[in-house]
């Protein structure tokens, strides 16, 4: 299974780094031990079904929990019958130089 996350945080107040609680949703990802790819406009992972929606729940809740003062979470997900796929690799491979 694949998911992407795009987590928009509402800062509580001024704050000298402007990313503070999308990196703090990022280290949730990077901690899972579950493949992932950092994009521009969110993060793609890759793992078991289990794995993956419980690490989506895990990175919403690690936004709030960095201090924003709310998050909205844009989720996609994509998954092959019997968990066959698709993979992250799968679908940007043949896009890369």
């Amino acid at each position: 299974m694949i998911a992407e996350i795009q987590v928009a945080p509402r800062r509580a107040g001024p704050t000298p780094t402007p990313y503070a609680h999308v990196d703090a949703a990022i280290a949730v990802i990077a901690a899972s031990g579950l493949t992932y790819e950092v994009g521009a406009m969110g993060t793609t992972v890759e793992g078991a079904p289990d794995e993956v929606w419980a690490l989506l729940r895990a990175v919403h809740d690690a936004t709030l929990t960095s201090g924003a003062a709310a998050v909205t979470s844009h989720i996609k997900v994509g998954q092959g019958a019997h968990d066959a796929g698709p993979r992250i690799a799968d679908l940007v491979t043949k896009h890369r130089p």
